[in-house]
């Protein structure tokens, strides 16, 4: 589940990417400005109008003589009256005011300030070039549709240039070092600030691999569990029904061969049966490896092997007679109509079986044993009990029981183990089941 909701992501990623690369949508979502971002673009605003209203109130009715050529001066009026001062002050409202949006709506603003620096008399430009000179910025750095911003800059710029107030403001000589350094400061921290940027981007990626990494070596480290778990079934309860075979075959072989034969057979019953099942859960890793169409006609009997389905409980009946040959008498009781079950679920049930009678053959000999299956309505019941016997092996490690446990809990089942008050073992099993 890890890896597969990694794998989503790095899609999800891969996806955005080609739609931002698409000229008809935006490469990126608005920009949500933080509250800090916000107070700093209100306060650039505020400042910014309120020297450019100034400077409007202060200028009107000014004349303005400029040299535009050896001996040739040119009287520039600037707006007078109420009329015009109200004019420029409006103006230069509108386009220092606009700035407090000009992260969230950066085009909009633009447009905005574009039009009312095309709208300013000639002689007063410094009322909205400066803010200009940010929108423009602005919509550069923050806009997220960049089609749309690769037309629109050009444009405004071009708009500025030919319009008949291409005459930009002139900065009084005591400004001009002011004017040069503070660019590159702004430049400097801008460069810190995506060196940042880059380094966090950076260390977010490493964190995504290693975060990847991990989820595939747990992913690893379950499948190896899985299969140990299976190996561990398949080999523990066929082998050691094998083992109990060939004593007492060793046992009778003088005395009663023909007793001897048959449980040889067993054994050989027993050992096709393992080795049926351990081919199908190699089958499972090996399986992308093969050619089918290649090894078709030589392997046609070894892959009807590998492909054979996993034990359920239709299977028990073979189970229990494996074991009554191995020389455990066992009864198998079914209750409830039976039905249908995940192919899953019906392997956990059988497994449950299987090793609780494979430790009663190895830890009581001389009991008997009852399998007890019971349909309900909304729940799977597996029991298995046995008389207690002589102890023919040393205490297990437990592993078995623990594996049980992790396969029911895959199912949301429990499993139950203890001793009886009357002697011997229980294992009880309990798997939730969809209602029909």
């Amino acid at each position: 589940m890890d890896v597969r909701t990694t794998l989503e992501r790095l899609r999800e990623g891969s996806r955005r990417a080609f739609r931002g690369a698409d000229a008809g949508l935006a490469s990126g979502a608005p920009l949500q400005p933080a509250r800090r971002e916000w107070q700093f673009d209100a306060v650039v605003a505020l400042v910014l109008g309120v020297v450019t209203v100034y400077y409007g109130v202060d200028n009107a009715d000014n004349v303005v003589i400029r040299e535009v050529a050896p001996g040739v001066e040119r009287i520039v009026p600037r707006p007078s009256g109420p009329g015009g001062m109200a004019f420029m002050v409006t103006l230069a409202a509108l386009a220092s005011g606009a700035l407090a949006l000009r992260r969230r709506f950066p085009l909009a603003v633009l447009c905005v300030v574009t039009a009312a620096t095309l709208a300013t008399p000639q002689s007063v430009m410094r009322l909205t070039f400066y803010a200009f000179v940010i929108a423009v910025y602005s919509a550069a750095v923050y806009s997220p549709y960049r089609v749309a911003t690769l037309v629109a800059l050009p444009l405004s710029v071009v708009l500025i240039g030919t319009s008949g107030n291409s005459v930009t403001p002139i900065v009084p000589n005591e400004y001009i070092a002011l004017l040069i350094l503070v660019p590159m400061a702004v430049a400097a921290v801008g460069l810190r600030t995506w060196k940042l940027r880059t380094d966090e981007g950076r260390a977010r990626l490493d964190a995504l691999r290693r975060e990847q990494s991990e989820a595939l070596r747990r992913a690893v480290e379950h499948e190896r569990a899985r299969i140990a778990r299976e190996l561990h079934d398949v080999v523990t309860h066929n082998v050691s029904v094998m083992i109990i075979q060939a004593g007492a075959a060793r046992k009778i072989m003088h005395t009663s061969p023909e007793q001897a034969g048959e449980a040889l057979l067993a054994v050989e019953a027993g050992g096709r049966a393992a080795m049926t099942e351990l081919r199908h859960v190699m089958g499972l890793l090996t399986m992308a490896d093969e050619d089918a169409g290649a090894e078709a006609g030589a392997d046609a009997t070894g892959t009807a092997a590998e492909l054979a389905p996993q034990p359920g409980l239709d299977r028990l009946d073979a189970l229990v007679g494996r074991v009554r040959d191995a020389g455990l008498p066992v009864g198998l009781t079914v209750t409830g109509p039976p039905r249908p079950l995940p192919p899953g679920l019906e392997l956990a049930a059988y497994r449950v079986v299987q090793e609780a009678l494979t430790n009663t053959v190895k830890h009581a000999s001389g009991a008997t044993a009852a399998v007890t299956v019971e349909y309900g309505p909304r729940r799977l019941r597996v029991e298995v009990t046995d008389t207690g016997g002589q102890s023919g092996a040393a205490t297990g490690s437990g592993r078995g029981l623990i594996g049980l446990r992790e396969r029911l809990a895959v199912h949301g089942g429990t499993l139950t183990t203890g001793r009886r008050l009357t002697g011997g073992f229980r294992v009880e099993a309990l798997i939730p089941l969809e209602t029909p």
